[in-house]
């Protein structure tokens, strides 16, 4: 797309892209928000420095005000983060005056609750130990997570209020009936709450909002120049956590990250969009969600988010 192209597009879809239904997210999230904080004893809102957690913030901050936030932030670290991410998440929660949990798999790992198969393992699907055991050390009652229905299939068959017996797990053909905004929070002891106030959004929304609200993001969201590999048919990031295999020519190109996590199985895609409404544009084009474009971890099977979810995961 080149320059011409790309102003004509964007001054069009200023013109026709309508954000009126922006409103009625953002207040329902609100809502939910509000409704967590009166219905839980001890809720926490799990806040990665991603852009759905800080979307989430945002509302948190219209539901209560800035600096009067009434749950404290859970990050469950994998010690395999991109820092542009982690020191971004120290930055926002500092600005916001809000009590950041920072719980790692490493810990888990020195416990031996976690035990990798090999070095080179990814240690993505661990967080569901350590996320386990810090509800239990905390006495979380319900976690506020930023996942949304048209991420992935599993995630699309998830109540808003999504219940978790008391091993942590999710039973799908157990969930409880969501009629309007009527939420059963009925717990019994052990059990807890994940709950999505943002499943109705979708990616274009999150991105809309993020451009109206003008929503500070880490940088590798944008446009950068990173070296990565191609590699089954994903742009692999070139680290010391995911060097080049032999046979893999190195290409250093002009990449952005769509969704954010474990630097061992998230990926970026090829793009030159630098701005919040340049996104919508490549956005409003995506035929592929940005979790089946970019994260090697959900490539495994097609259930393999639905097995995690049920063994605990976010």
């Amino acid at each position: 797309m080149n320059a011409r192209t790309d102003t004509a597009l964007l001054q069009t879809a200023d013109h026709h892209l309508s954000t009126g239904h922006l409103d009625a997210l953002e207040e329902e999230t609100i809502f939910i928000l509000r409704e967590v904080a009166a219905a839980f004893d001890r809720p926490a809102l799990l806040f990665s420095g991603g852009k759905d957690s800080l979307v989430m913030l945002r509302c948190a901050e219209k539901a209560f005000g800035a600096g009067r936030i009434p749950y404290p932030l859970l990050m469950i670290d994998t010690g395999h983060n991109f820092s542009e991410v982690t020191d971004f998440r120290d930055h926002r929660a500092a600005e916001l005056q809000a009590e950041l949990i920072v719980r790692s798999v490493e810990d888990s790992m020195r416990r031996g609750t976690v035990r990798l198969a090999h070095a080179g393992e990814s240690r993505n699907v661990h967080q569901s130990v350590t996320l386990l055991e810090a509800i239990e050390e905390f006495g979380f009652d319900a976690l506020i997570g930023g996942a949304r229905r048209d991420e992935e299939k599993a995630r699309a068959k998830e109540r808003i209020f999504s219940h978790r017996d008391s091993f942590g797990q999710w039973q799908p053909k157990a969930q409880r009936p969501e009629l309007w905004t009527l939420f059963n929070t009925r717990l019994a002891p052990g059990e807890h709450f994940r709950v999505f106030p943002i499943s109705n959004w979708t990616e274009l929304d999150v991105w809309q909002y993020i451009a109206r609200e003008n929503i500070a993001l880490p940088s590798i969201y944008y446009s950068h120049q990173r070296e990565v590999v191609d590699r089954r048919g994903l742009l692999v990031p070139v680290t010391p956590l995911t060097p080049a295999r032999d046979g893999e020519t190195v290409q250093r190109r002009d990449v952005r990250f769509r969704t954010v996590g474990d630097i061992t199985c998230t990926c970026p895609v090829e793009s030159l969009a630098a701005t919040p409404g340049e996104i919508v544009i490549e956005t409003l084009a995506a035929d592929v969600s940005e979790r089946g474009a970019t994260r090697m971890d959900d490539k495994t099977s097609d259930a393999s988010m639905e097995k995690r979810k049920k063994d605990g995961y976010f």
